[in-house]
């Protein structure tokens, strides 16, 4: 996987590294040093090189011969949710939709041709798919998937759609290409997407956009619901409206954190003067 930088500042052993780390999901949560190897494209002394650099930082772990990620991997994708100001702003509407619905919802970002969920407040109920921070899904499967193409170009819909996904999911079969351009125009119209057991059997959600100060699609925030306990007409009826209240205080109010002024004190300029 490494190897595809051109640029004269690129870092190739920072690249392996992090091909090595993305090696590592769902199905594959422990793995030997031959099965890393292979999976980032490297010779095995590289890659025990790397693993081992990221076992001393604590990315990584051994256990019995074999090595799994630590959690310590989620500072990555927090610093990045941290950074936007993102996470904290939302997690208290998205508790406040999960009281009022009583079911689940989450934030999803694009990432490629799928959705990445950066926030998430769930539920206990029996649901076909775990979802956790950073799981990732087909875009074009999910409701929040579907907000975020939606806001593309045409041009950039279709560079994005050409990347495979990496998911690890079967493909959604039910719909052509030209049915996908025909509902994303829709749906960037009427400003929300329904996903009906399209991403598994039993799961079905609806989705809205959260923008930031400039008005850019960003996120989706999403309501998710049991198929067999709740009817696409309650979900549009009943958790849509607020659905759609709770993604545009999102909005409104990362707007405004973006805005504000954004002063840095230097403390050793303060105890010098």
């Amino acid at each position: 996987m490494a190897g595809r930088g051109a640029g004269p500042d690129f870092v190739e052993s920072l690249a392996r590294g992090l091909d090595v780390l993305a090696c590592f999901d769902v199905d594959h949560r422990t793995m030997s040093l031959t099965e890393v190897a292979a999976a980032a494209g490297l010779a095995r002394p590289t890659a025990r090189r790397l693993l081992l650099t990221l076992e001393e930082l604590g990315f990584v772990r051994t256990t019995g011969g074999a090595f799994q990620l630590t959690p310590k991997v989620l500072t990555l994708g927090m610093a990045y949710v941290g950074s936007l100001g993102l996470w904290d702003i939302a997690k208290p509407h998205l508790e406040g939709l999960v009281a009022r619905t009583g079911e689940s919802s989450s934030m999803a970002q694009l990432d490629g041709s799928d959705i990445v969920y950066v926030a998430r407040v769930s539920v206990p109920k029996l649901i076909a798919l775990r979802v956790d921070i950073g799981t990732r899904f087909p875009a074009a499967q999910t409701s929040q998937g579907k907000v975020l193409l939606s806001a593309l170009s045409p041009d950039a819909l279709v560079e994005v759609l050409a990347q495979p996904s990496r998911a690890g999911l079967p493909p959604y079969i039910g719909r052509t290409a030209d049915q996908l351009r025909d509902e994303l125009t829709e749906i960037r119209a009427r400003g929300w997407a329904l996903a009906d057991e399209e991403l598994a059997p039993g799961v079905r959600s609806v989705a809205a956009p959260v923008r930031d100060g400039t008005g850019t699609v960003r996120a989706a925030m999403n309501v998710t619901v049991h198929a067999a306990e709740t009817s696409v007409d309650t979900l549009l009826h009943d958790h849509l409206p607020l659905l759609l209240r709770s993604a545009g205080d999102v909005s409104a109010e990362w707007a405004l954190w973006q805005s504000r002024p954004h002063v840095e004190s230097d403390q050793r300029n303060e105890t010098s003067a």
